[in-house]
């Protein structure tokens, strides 16, 4: 899958912007604070309907204005075209339509344009607590597995009902009622998890000896409950301790996802760059299990790269995600000469774009930019406006912690009217 147009209007600080790619690697370079990480969250928000960034959508609308839109025209690897418009008011909510279409659930979006980021964001994969793993895993396999998607959506509104229910003097037959359909949902959770896991750790491991020269293992594991007993079990042990907290405390909403190196806890013997490096090849091992399942190359964002790695292991993986396994990529940097060396030195085809104060244009120096698509056939006429009237959608619901965004489900929500 590429991009081959993007238009913004009021998106955070962008207040009107047409961009074209290219098919290779596309550059945004900037000082801090003038947009750059703006423009790839505007791409990671068509193909996941959220920022990458743990903020709302009202916080997402450039101040004194009253709604945002992103459009993305794409062609996919099969050469179809694809037009995707996401809007979002204050006072209509959120909308999302595919080649004119509106979508009656935003979670029926989610695994068209497959995009994996890498972003400084990724450290609280490392650092935080296990709800940040737990999104993680939810937002990997929800663009491979729709199923999945619904499941973790249902589960999470069985939890809320039984943890009310806690709360107040529940009798046996309602908790064995909830307890039957956390089992229900949960059981497919798990094994959905369990599986993506296992096949996740080999090419973690493989893509981190490419990326540290061989010099440590490193391990990924699933920690479960549900690991070693079926999840009624599970719930009926914990029945005594759930009455007295008047919370769940036991389920596959307290799982974990552990990272190891050398044997050992990551976060507590990992030094700065190999927890960096650990991060990056989990994140491309990523790509190639989404790129395998999808039968879709990925958009691959790089956020500040230069953050996560010296100059040298950025050389490094450049070279490496420049090969045909990998498609259009997208990188920020502060340093347009630095990125520009690296790039001439790995070959291939790119684009500059410079950033300044929300404003994107092309740099002088894009001589490397040998085809920005402006040579193609245009896309379907209905293409939406960017001055269409935004329809209504579901408000924003901050409430449940356990999701990758604001409206309450561990992936997209349903669309409610």
């Amino acid at each position: 899958m590429r991009l081959k147009k993007l238009s913004l209007l009021n998106f955070k600080n962008i207040a009107r912007q047409e961009l074209t790619f290219c098919p290779g690697v596309n550059c945004l370079v900037g000082d801090n604070g003038t947009g750059k990480t703006n423009v790839i969250d505007a791409v990671y928000y068509l193909s996941m309907c959220k920022s990458s960034l743990p903020m709302t959508d009202t916080q997402s609308i450039l101040h004194g204005t009253d709604f945002f839109m992103i459009e993305g025209l794409y062609r996919s690897d099969a050469e179809k075209a694809e037009q995707v418009v996401c809007s979002f008011s204050r006072k209509a909510g959120k909308v999302l339509k595919r080649n004119g279409k509106e979508y009656d659930r935003l979670a029926d979006h989610v695994g068209l344009v497959p995009a994996v980021i890498v972003s400084p964001a990724d450290s609280a994969l490392i650092s935080d607590a296990a709800d940040e793993r737990r999104r993680y895993l939810n937002a990997c396999i929800a663009q491979l597995d729709r199923a999945y998607l619904g499941s973790v959506m249902r589960y999470n509104a069985v939890l809320g009902e039984r943890n009310r229910l806690l709360k107040m003097r529940p009798d046996e037959t309602m908790l064995s009622i909830y307890d039957r359909q956390l089992a229900e949902h949960g059981t497919k959770i798990h094994a959905a998890r369990q599986a993506f896991v296992e096949r996740l750790q080999p090419v973690v491991a493989e893509y981190y000896r490419t990326l540290s020269g061989d010099r440590e293992q490193v391990e990924l594991h699933y920690k479960s409950e549900l690991n070693e007993r079926r999840f009624d079990e599970v719930l009926l042990a914990a029945r005594q301790k759930d009455l007295a907290n008047e919370f769940t405390t036991s389920g596959i909403h307290r799982d974990d996802l552990t990272l190891r190196i050398g044997g050992y806890p990551l976060r507590k013997y990992g030094s700065q760059g190999q927890q960096k490096s650990f991060l990056i090849a989990l994140k491309l091992a990523q790509y190639a299990i989404v790129a395998e399942a999808c039968g879709e190359k990925p958009l691959l964002l790089l956020d500040d790269l230069f953050d996560k790695l010296d100059a040298g292991r950025v050389e490094q993986l450049i070279r490496l995600v420049a090969n045909e396994a990998f498609g259009q990529i997208f990188i920020t940097d502060c340093n347009p000469t630095r990125l520009k060396a690296i790039l001439d030195k790995a070959g291939g085809e790119y684009a500059l774009f410079r950033v300044e104060a929300g404003e994107v244009h092309p740099a002088n120096d894009t001589a490397n930019a040998k085809d920005m698509g402006q040579n193609e056939p245009e896309e379907s006429d209905e293409s939406n406006k960017l001055n269409e009237p935004v329809e209504p959608n579901e408000p924003d619901n901050p409430n449940n912690p356990d999701n990758p965004n604001e409206s309450g489900n561990p992936g997209i929500p349903p669309r409610t009217r």
